[in-house]
């Protein structure tokens, strides 16, 4: 995919990485599910977001946060993926883990017809999110093939 800005560059990997972390540190700031804040961004600002990635990765992340909450009217909610029980789980991934492993889920179940703005939106717009984002189990700790059949399959 070519950069917003600079069309002869491509958009890389680490770029597709940012916004899917940043979208998991809104997120989880907020205390909405990524959809929420997928579909407050659209498909323009986050192919806005991964063509400046290479540039925002080096600002403060809670500024980047703020701006997008602030520019984008997103307002708090109650859906807190932190929220878990320690009889299950006593362990809950940092929003660089979770940008990780749906930086994968992206590219292992792109399809060739999609870029990766339509494929972030797919991916965080499914009910299969609330599988990966229920820390209380560990679908997120699978081997990231696992977790792209899985949700090639429609769950675990």
């Amino acid at each position: 995919m070519k950069n917003k800005f600079f069309p002869n560059e491509d958009l890389t990997e680490n770029d597709l990485f940012f916004v899917c972390y940043i979208i998991e540190r809104v997120a989880r700031n907020l205390n909405q599910p990524k959809s929420y804040v997928v579909t407050a961004l659209g498909e323009k600002e986050i192919y806005r977001l991964l063509s400046l990635a290479s540039v925002l990765h080096s600002e403060n992340p809670q500024k980047v946060e703020r701006d997008l909450i602030e520019n984008f009217n997103m307002v708090k909610g109650i859906y807190n993926v932190t929220d878990i029980n320690p009889k299950l789980n006593v362990h809950i991934p940092s929003a660089t883990q979770m940008g990780k492993v749906y930086k994968r889920l992206i590219l292992n179940t792109l399809k060739p017809d999609e870029n990766w703005i339509q494929a972030i939106i797919r991916i965080y717009t499914s009910p299969f999110c609330n599988t990966l984002d229920n820390y209380n189990g560990s679908a997120f700790y699978e081997p990231s093939p696992v977790i792209a059949q899985a949700y090639r399959n429609g769950g675990f």
